[in-house]
C-alpha cells in the first residue's frame, strides 16, 4: 500500500485531522467484503435539518438476530443468524442468511433517531442536529477600539491629573 502525504491539504484548514483517517479507510475498502446485505441511503431536508434513512435488505433475519450500535462517528449493524432448524433440507437456497457486519461512518452531529424492521427491510433513521453554538452566526463590527493598554494608560493619567 502506498502512503500519501496530506500535509499540504491541512495548511489552510484547522481541525481537519479526521480527513486523513477518512482517506485511509476509503483506500482500504474492499468491495467483495462489503456487498452483503444490500442497502440504500436516502436523504431529504425538513425544518432546516438534514434527515437520512439507511434501508437494508435483511430478509430472513428477525429483530432478535439484528443489532444496531453507535460509537463516536460510526454506526454498526450486525446480523447473527440463530442455528438453523433441525430436519430442514434446502433443495435451493436463494435467500442469503449469513452473518454480517456493516459499518457506516457518520458525519459530525448526525445521530440515530430510531430503527424499524418491516417485511425484511431494516430502516434506520438519522438526523443531523447541529447545536446552536455550532451554527453560523454574524459577528458585529464595532467602530471603537478595544480597551487596550494605551486606553488604560490614558485613563490612569487622567485620573492622576484630576487628583
Amino acid at each position: 500500500m502506498s502512503a500519501f502525504d496530506f500535509g499540504p491539504l491541512f495548511r489552510s484548514g484547522v481541525g481537519f485531522d479526521q480527513l486523513e483517517r477518512l482517506f485511509e479507510s476509503a483506500s482500504q475498502w474492499d468491495q467483495s467484503s462489503n456487498s452483503y446485505p444490500p442497502y440504500n441511503i436516502e436523504t431529504w431536508e425538513h425544518d432546516g435539518e438534514n434527515h437520512y434513512r439507511i434501508t437494508m435488505a435483511v430478509a430472513g433475519f428477525g429483530e432478535d438476530e439484528l443489532g444496531i450500535e453507535t460509537h463516536e462517528d460510526a454506526l454498526t449493524v450486525v446480523g447473527k443468524k440463530k442455528t438453523e432448524q433441525e430436519g430442514v433440507h434446502y433443495l435451493h437456497r436463494g435467500i442469503a442468511g449469513r452473518d454480517f457486519i456493516r459499518k457506516f461512518h457518520l458525519a459530525d452531529h448526525v445521530i440515530v433517531k430510531g430503527a424499524n424492521l418491516d417485511n425484511g427491510v431494516l430502516s434506520i433513521d438519522l438526523v443531523r442536529e447541529v447545536p446552536e453554538e455550532k451554527k453560523p452566526r454574524t459577528i458585529a463590527i464595532k467602530k471603537e477600539a478595544p480597551a487596550g493598554i494605551v486606553s488604560k494608560a490614558k485613563k490612569l493619567l487622567e485620573g492622576e491629573q484630576a487628583a
